[in-house]
């Protein structure tokens, strides 16, 4: 099965799609001085113990990112690349504390991305959804002010998620901004079961109500729970090469995708940061057939779930799943 059969990405940060070659662009536009050399230089050091291994860099990065157009011109080349793998639609994070917290006003980020998602359609054949995430490791505060911030751009944003350093952050410190977003009809995900306790999926789901956990590879430890999730058919936006990179999963050979999908889960493949971790959806869908026992029919279901997963109404959902079964590889 190619790479390019059609497929929705429901877990990827915009942020995490910075290849370095733009860094370096945008870098010498925005007079920021990157610790590396070359782009090359800064791509060898793609290489990541542990989560927070990669946020350290992930974030460092950022700090080319100032203007409206630079947001723009990020969103614009993940589409652009997104597109060439067969994603047809893309529902996207994005981290606005990261941020505001360097002084980039949180209208300059939503309206430079809202600017690269308005045109994706008629440029890339891709529909998008903007999915605006609090930083756990912030603390609950930030995260409702940042709530508040936003709300002028709520007609822009689709839904509210959850993410960076999980591990001692979990799921119901963010309660009340959770409560606030159902409030506002947003619509909520969350990360939970990477790195943390199959508990945390638990708290995302019965303290949070979301409707998707992101990751979420760690619910096989709980039988009860992976029970629980196929009788509901709770959505998992799985990231096959990420789990590997950051050393969740030891090698691609090891992951637990055809467990899942055996056992009835409606598990997703996307990319989580592609730029940092090996690739993108179509690569991530590569990725899984050469390394685990996947044959042509269980990429296509897993092609299927990505839309069935997804944020969309009936009409468009419908003509998405067509258009997977009519896919010839």
């Amino acid at each position: 099965m190619s790479n390019r059969i059609p497929k929705a990405e429901l877990h990827l940060h915009i942020e995490g799609t910075l290849e370095p070659e733009l860094a370096f662009a945008l870098a010498a536009r925005n007079g920021v001085e990157l610790p590396y050399a070359t782009a090359e230089e800064l791509r060898k050091a793609y290489s990541f113990s542990d989560l927070q291994s990669f946020l350290d860099l992930y974030y460092a990065l950022m700090a080319v990112l100032r203007t409206e157009e630079d947001f723009a011109l990020l969103a614009d080349a993940y589409l652009a690349r997104a597109a060439k793998q067969g994603v047809r639609h893309a529902e996207i994070f994005f981290d606005p504390q990261a941020h505001t917290a360097r002084g980039v006003p949180i209208g300059t980020v939503i309206e430079g991305l809202g600017r690269a998602l308005d045109r994706s359609e008629d440029l890339h054949g891709i529909s998008t959804r903007l999915i605006m995430c609090f930083l756990r490791d912030e603390s609950a505060d930030s995260a409702m002010e940042t709530f508040e911030a936003a709300r002028p751009w709520f007609g822009r944003i689709a839904a509210v998620g959850l993410d960076s350093a999980e591990v001692g952050n979990p799921p119901s410190k963010f309660r009340e901004v959770y409560a606030a977003a159902a409030e506002a009809g947003l619509r909520r995900v969350a990360h939970a079961g990477e790195e943390g306790p199959p508990a945390y999926i638990l708290e995302a789901l019965d303290i949070l109500g979301v409707e998707r956990v992101d990751h979420g590879i760690r619910c096989m430890e709980d039988p009860a729970l992976v029970e629980r999730l196929v009788r509901d058919q709770v959505p998992l936006t799985v990231c096959p090469l990420s789990n590997v990179r950051l050393r969740c999963v030891d090698t691609m050979a090891d992951h637990p995708l055809p467990a899942m999908l055996e056992a009835g889960l409606l598990v997703t493949v996307n990319s989580d940061d592609p730029a940092y971790f090996g690739g993108y959806a179509g690569d991530n869908f590569d990725a899984v057939r050469d390394a685990l026992p996947l044959d042509d029919d269980a990429l296509r279901t897993l092609a299927r779930n990505s839309f069935r997963a997804a944020f969309l109404d009936a009409p468009a959902r419908d003509a998405f799943l067509a258009e997977v079964d009519a896919y010839e590889a």
